[in-house]
């Protein structure tokens, strides 16, 4: 993931504004950033202010602090990533007139808060997001791949070439000894690539799934996993927040996606109809990141509103929508927040994967997965 570098103004001895790149190709998208400090005075307090964030609200009005990594303290303390920042604000930019860099017309608004840094001589860096990059995948898939017992159950391939010929690796994950029948199930992630905890929660999945433990093994017996854990490395390679290298969102695609202009989304549906002749597929889920709520959650479909319209197929459709987040709330109750769950499609997202998973793979069970860029409340 290349760093998402603001152009910077001094505004004061210890105050600085920030102009954030859009999305490569676009004037939008600006919510993600991840940059670089140098010779900052410790024992300072530094006033920052990105300007130029289109988001109305944002989870910085609840909370939500920007992360701070320390070379100096990543090597003599082993810390990593902590929260950072006092008096945090987000609010509407009022004053964008003044800055050249900005267009005019455009509401937006501003992240500012101040913050210390305690070091001399130290590079540090802050980011919206935990980082995870193109590198971070490969590196992890290959640590995967070089676990003897893992490999056993793990294939790894590349699904395809992005459109500036990078790999999009799909792994398939089951107990590749067992002829019993089983079912499918198809995860994707980081279709977004500003919403980096999308990855993150990816790593952790694919670290369980082919792991030791009982329930994973147990698992593998009855599913065979198909996971294409960056559906979007180009983004993120570039530093997106939202699009490809077309300037498109690649999750508003699904619907009928060319295979010269989206070759990721083609072959990810290809896959999954070529799977759905060998197997029933039990589940699709498309792992996200959500900027204004927090917790996690899914999104689902309204299959009860196109299901037997009786009252008994209605409500047996209204409850099976809702099975697999419930299981999930009664799992992870600290985590996952049932009431934050939507059932619904609105117009605008008809082309995303979770919806044409649905319509027009046939996959009952179809979610978007997601979690938010802040933290859980639920075990306040």
């Amino acid at each position: 993931m290349m760093k998402k570098i603001p152009r910077r103004q001094l505004i004061g001895q210890f105050e600085y504004e920030l102009v954030l790149k859009p999305d490569l190709y676009t004037l939008r998208h600006t919510q993600w950033y991840y940059f670089r400090v140098t010779n900052a005075v410790p024992g300072i307090t530094y006033k920052l202010r990105i300007v130029n964030l289109l988001k109305r609200d944002s989870l910085y009005n609840h909370g939500m602090r920007p992360l701070l990594y320390s070379e100096n303290d990543a090597q003599e303390k082993q810390r990593g990533w902590v929260r950072t920042g006092h008096h945090i604000s987000y609010s509407r930019n009022f004053t964008n007139h003044n800055c050249p860099l900005l267009q005019r017309g455009v509401t937006y608004h501003m992240l500012e808060w101040q913050m210390e840094f305690h070091n001399a001589d130290d590079t540090y860096y802050l980011a919206h997001c935990y980082p995870y990059s193109f590198t971070d995948l490969k590196e992890d898939l290959e640590v995967l791949m070089n676990s003897e017992d893992r490999a056993q159950v793990t294939r790894r391939q590349v699904l395809c070439e992005t459109r500036a010929g990078n790999s999009c690796f799909l792994i398939t994950v089951t107990n590749f000894a067992s002829k019993e029948e089983k079912k499918g199930i198809v995860i994707s992630g980081r279709v977004h690539p500003g919403e980096s905890q999308a990855s993150w929660m990816m790593k952790g999945l694919l670290e369980f799934i082919t792991g030791p433990d009982p329930e994973a093994q147990e698992l593998r017996n009855k599913f065979v996993f198909k996971i294409v854990p960056m559906v979007n490395p180009d983004g993120v390679i570039v530093g997106n927040y939202r699009c490809s290298l077309a300037a498109r969102d690649l999750n508003r695609n699904y619907r009928h996606p060319r295979r010269e202009n989206f070759p990721v989304i083609w072959h990810i549906k290809n896959m999954v109809d070529e799977l759905s002749k060998t197997c029933e597929i039990a589940l699709y889920c498309d792992l996200h990141g959500h900027s204004r709520k927090p917790n996690v959650f899914m999104y689902g479909n309204n299959t009860s509103m196109e299901a037997d319209s009786t009252p008994v197929g209605t409500a047996r459709a209204f409850i099976s929508e809702r099975l697999f987040p419930w299981l999930m709330s009664l799992r992870s109750p600290e985590k996952f927040h049932f009431k934050s769950c939507k059932f619904q499609i609105r117009r605008c997202k008809e082309s995303t994967g979770r919806v044409v998973m649905w319509r027009q793979m046939n996959i009952f069970n179809s979610f978007t997965l997601e979690a938010t860029f802040s933290g859980t409340v639920l075990d306040r």
